[in-house]
């Protein structure tokens, strides 16, 4: 068995693990790369193999980092199944197309101002490319062994991160090599917390926040600060978020504030098409997270959904104090931007990212205090109070993910780090070996390893 890193390695973005087996190739997550532009750049530069020469891809959970080049690998000749979780598949349904819909949407608002380098400015694939890939997609059961192509095996566990999220357990020739995927976290408000692993040869980790614990904020408190605060100055909270996990999330602890009277009984926009979907989804399936059937239809009542670009820019000229979540959470792409453009120069309105924000991206500038952030084309004041809160991230921190391979028991012969900052990836390799004494690598793009 042979192991080749070609995503996710020095960055917390683009996630792809290539696992040969004598004459057999099985790819790990497909995601695509997000921003800085380096990064970016290798979504466009052609995959590393032949995709016609890929037997099988397997999804740890759908976020686009894990899941968005697979429409693209399609595209280039990809025919084989793409294995993941019923909840990961039903994400997927949602965040492909929408994926290629916003880059469609990008393109041609970039060839209409004139300020792409490209003439014309192209998607990387359209959403039509994206429903046709979904069409290689087979949903299977967590903890029942699938043969995902000759003499490979793979195993599902639940690993709470989002909905339908996994660790993989691929087992060949006699050896087994487990993917953690994207950790959850053991109190996390929505999601349940991840399951043991099981033993294993080899093991790759996820180091996102391997430097860092948590911010032990309430988020309760927090946005109860926030929201009144803003309310009182007259202002809009425009909250960037993620649409699979954290858009639910904000909702949930926006509902409870309401309940409790402890906020304005404001309207609350979700504004977003993607996250609307995630919500019903989410709903639907309610028996694998934390929330009730009760609970979902309370949010679904209070929350006005924003499913069409008119609404949207409507939105925008509206003054009264409202909450608006819309999609994308580092602010790299989406209806955000039209929003951030409207309401940035405005100091009565407050900007709130939720969790990790990229370097390279527009949340990660505005939290480091940009003056002006650059929005197609065009530099915008930052005159909005901009904050962030980090105690609601999915990923579990350092010590979250040591608690749980401690809670596995397990031995594994090497184990890889991977899906971080390379300074945050290198201290998870060193926590590593000093609580377990194992044997640690953190790969660099493009390295293989014959395991």
């Amino acid at each position: 068995m042979n192991i080749k890193f070609l995503g996710g390695a020095g960055t917390v973005t683009g996630s792809k693990y290539l696992i040969t087996h004598e004459n057999q190739r099985v790819l790990v997550d497909c995601g695509l790369y997000q921003g800085v532009k380096k990064l970016r750049l290798r979504n466009r530069g052609g995959f590393p193999i032949d995709p016609k020469t890929i037997n099988a891809v397997i999804l740890t959970h759908a976020h686009i980092d894990h899941s968005g080049y697979v429409p693209a690998l399609r595209k280039n000749g990809f025919k084989g199944p793409v294995y993941c979780t019923k909840g990961t598949y039903d994400l997927c349904k949602i965040l492909l197309p929408d994926s290629g819909y916003l880059q469609e949407e990008d393109a041609r608002y970039a060839n209409k101002k004139k300020f792409s380098r490209h003439s014309p400015a192209l998607p990387l694939y359209t959403e039509k490319d994206a429903i046709e890939s979904l069409k290689l997609f087979k949903p299977v059961q967590y903890h029942k062994p699938l043969d995902v192509a000759n003499q490979i095996t793979a195993t599902f566990t639940p690993v709470g991160h989002i909905l339908g999220s996994a660790a993989v357990q691929i087992s060949a020739g006699g050896k087994t090599i487990t993917f953690s995927g994207d950790v959850g976290r053991t109190e996390d408000l929505v999601m349940r917390p991840p399951e043991p692993l099981s033993e294993t040869d080899y093991l790759v980790v996820e180091s996102t926040y391997g430097n860092r614990r948590h911010d032990e904020t309430d988020p309760f408190e927090f946005f109860k600060n926030i929201i009144n605060k803003t309310m009182e100055r007259g202002g809009i909270v425009l909250l960037p978020s993620f649409a699979v996990g954290r858009a639910q999330t904000i909702l949930y602890i926006i509902q409870l504030l309401k309940e409790r009277n402890e906020i304005p009984d404001v309207p609350v926009y979700l504004n977003s098409p993607m996250a609307i979907t995630a919500t019903e989804i989410y709903c639907n399936h309610h028996k694998e997270h934390r929330l009730t059937a009760e609970e979902c239809e309370k949010i679904d009542k209070d929350t006005h959904f924003v499913r069409t670009p008119e609404e949207s820019i409507e939105l925008n000229n509206r003054k009264y104090p409202s909450i608006i979540i819309s999609a994308s959470g580092m602010a790299s792409g989406g209806w955000v931007l039209h929003h951030l453009k409207a309401l940035l120069p405005n100091h009565r309105n407050s900007v709130v990212f939720v969790g990790f924000q990229a370097p390279g991206t527009r949340g990660d500038a505005m939290v480091n205090g940009a003056e002006q952030v650059k929005i197609h084309g065009a530099y915008h004041p930052v005159r909005a109070e901009v904050s962030q809160i980090d105690s609601l991230s999915a990923h579990g921190d350092y010590v979250e993910i040591l608690d749980w391979l401690d809670q596995s028991n397990i031995n594994p012969k090497q184990v890889f780090v991977t899906h971080g900052e390379p300074v945050a990836s290198d201290s998870m390799r060193l926590k590593l070996e000093e609580k377990f004494g194992w044997k640690v690598e953190v790969p660099d793009y493009g390295e293989e390893f014959n395991l």
